[in-house]
């Protein structure tokens, strides 16, 4: 059978989470996230961000909650910014556009954006009220090409947005991963500081399924858990989640396995390196983007699966190559020595 690099939710749950919902499987509990274990695992990440006035809602996944923030915070004539790799852009069948929201794509090799990026699309949007007024600036840590924001430039794109009466909305599908960085300078309690809203993703960091939304800006806190049950995201069990996010939050779970996925990641990257492969962009989380000649290519696909992302030209072909919370030493050192013999 071959070992799949194609994704970092091929695995169910992290033991410790079945343990849990084993443990707790008959206690009579409120529904609708009023379970104790829900409670508690808010509190808990409150707690972690330091910020008690922050409200939280756990909805079962990313797209889910892409779709209820965006919506719930437009008015009917206001759109999104994205990267054009965004998520919202290329892997919701439209979600956001079928709440009736425009998103405004920007051009972006790295996946992030600036505030110099998003300046021409104010400036030309201006046309009061012809056109659709932007609002809403979406990012993603670490973005969908794996790439990092410093803590310098969330900075200046929080102010930005501040300024220009735009909210900031983080995606954080694979935060814990971003955060877990070698190279990243950026906290969890900074993130909650200098965004409206953002995610904690579960999903792809050791959850069976779920995500924990994190509303900062008390502002848009208003009537919330309305669209939660309206977009039918309001689960009757919803001990399901909390339990989830209470285990992954007890002594700090949730960082090391995004911690452990970046680095067999960077295994396999430095491996790559070292033998003069050039990738797609310079990541330094659990996604990697190596360029390799296509027969190298088809030789790694006869033991491994991954996605073939980009045509480079008829020779090389770029790869992503995405590590979990439970990838072993065993498939990354075979990937490497196949690449060693290769090459």
């Amino acid at each position: 059978m071959k070992f799949s690099f194609k994704n970092d939710y091929s695995e169910g749950c992290h033991p410790n989470i079945l343990q849990a919902l084993l443990q707790d499987n008959i206690d009579q509990q409120a529904g609708y996230g009023e379970d104790e274990y829900s409670l508690k695992a808010k509190k808990s990440i409150k707690e972690k961000i330091k910020n008690p006035n922050s409200d939280i809602y756990f909805v079962s996944g990313g797209t889910q909650a892409n779709l209820i923030v965006i919506s719930s915070i437009l008015r009917p004539y206001q759109c999104a910014v994205s990267a054009s790799t965004g998520h919202i852009l290329n892997n919701e069948t439209g979600a956001i556009e079928a709440t009736g929201h425009k998103i405004l794509s920007i051009e972006k090799e790295d996946g992030k954006l600036t505030p110099a990026d998003i300046i021409p699309v104010l400036d030309s949007h201006r046309n009061v009220p012809h056109q659709v007024m932007p609002k809403l600036v979406y990012i993603s840590n670490s973005t969908e090409l794996g790439t990092i924001y410093t803590l310098k430039e969330l900075e200046e794109l929080s102010s930005f947005c501040k300024e220009n009466s735009l909210y900031l909305f983080m995606d954080g599908a694979r935060i814990g991963h971003g955060l877990t960085s070698e190279i990243s300078d950026l906290t969890l309690e900074k993130v909650a500081e200098l965004t409206d809203v953002f995610y904690l993703g579960g999903t792809k960091n050791g959850a069976l399924i779920g995500e924990a939304i994190v509303i900062n800006n008390q502002e848009l806190q208003q009537d919330f858990a309305f669209n939660i049950k309206q977009k039918g995201a309001l689960l009757a069990k919803g001990r399901l989640l909390g339990i989830q996010f209470l285990e992954l939050m007890k002594n700090d779970l949730y960082f090391d396995l995004a911690k452990h996925a970046n680095q067999q990641a960077m295994k396999m990257k430095n491996a790559m390196k070292e033998r003069g492969v050039q990738f797609l962009s310079d990541t330094y989380t659990n996604q990697i983007f190596p360029i390799l000649k296509n027969d190298i290519i088809e030789k790694l696909s006869e033991k491994f699966e991954f996605y073939v992302w980009k045509k480079i030209d008829d020779n090389f072909s770029a790869i992503r190559l995405i590590t979990s919370w439970n990838t072993g030493d065993e498939p990354v050192n075979d990937f490497i020595e196949i690449i060693k013999d290769q090459l």
